[in-house]
């Protein structure tokens, strides 16, 4: 089994039963040999109903699978989402009723990125762009920070993010880049309807290039000496106020 497929795997019947009630993609459930009480049944009847396969493992296979994981005999493995290609980025738009998107420029932690997913994911964004290089990708440990939100967001790689904003913007989309030194307030902005909101990576925040390319750019107000926030985090706080805007009819 390879380092990823490992990392894709979860343990328990808690958290195996909790991924079949969220509807998450599972390529696979193994039960130990023999297991036959109720929890067990149960799983059974649970992953029957989404048409997933169940197999048998003894017990030591299974040690051996998650050895460090208190998997009480049950393990499934996760199908991770698969990234978007870039050319498809514009059918996935047209096919949401509000379309907004997330950029990322240069997010290369993996953790921040799938704490961004996640966010994203629940504020309901339509897709996530980020560059090709130099950016942290789809990987075992982005979905496990992401916990289910790379299925339910299309994350799109893109050879170059300036110009793939550019397009968006040919579309009528309107770009907004969250700049920790911009002198107007992301609670000032009537943020559009069709957004870019576009966030920098962890060193230096949005490249310069990118930030002449967004039509605006705000920064989040903060109290005392505190210079800046996490890019998840600022990244989490901005969705959120996009939402807002857009549940109350704010937006432009």
């Amino acid at each position: 089994m390879t380092d990823t497929q490992q990392q894709s795997l979860i343990g328990g019947f808690h958290a195996v039963m909790s991924a079949l009630e969220k509807q998450r993609a599972l390529e696979c459930i193994w039960l130990a040999s023999g297991r036959r009480d109720g929890r067990a049944e149960a799983l059974r009847q649970a992953a029957g109903a989404r048409g997933v396969a169940i197999a048998s493992a003894d017990m030591s296979a299974l040690d051996a699978m998650l050895p460090e994981v208190r998997h009480q005999g049950c393990i499934a493995q996760l199908a991770l989402a698969r990234e978007q290609r870039e050319s498809d980025l514009p059918q996935l738009l047209a096919q949401a009723e509000r379309p907004w998107v997330l950029a990322l420029d240069q997010v290369q932690d993996p953790h921040n990125l799938g704490a961004c997913l996640r966010s994203a994911a629940a504020a309901g964004v339509t897709a996530v762009i980020a560059p090709r290089k130099r950016a942290a990708g789809l990987t075992a440990a982005v979905h496990k920070v992401a916990a289910g939100a790379a299925e339910r967001v299309a994350f799109v790689p893109v050879t170059n993010l300036t110009r793939a904003i550019a397009r968006l913007q040919e579309e009528g989309f309107w770009a907004v880049g969250l700049d920790g030194g911009a002198e107007r307030s992301l609670y000032d902005e009537a943020l559009p309807e069709r957004l870019v909101l576009v966030a920098g990576g962890e060193e230096k925040g949005i490249r310069e290039l990118t930030a002449r390319q967004c039509d605006a750019l705000v920064s989040i107000p903060m109290a005392g000496d505190v210079e800046s926030l996490n890019v998840s985090v600022a990244t989490g706080v901005a969705l959120f106020e996009a939402r807002r805007q857009r549940q109350a009819g704010i937006t432009t």
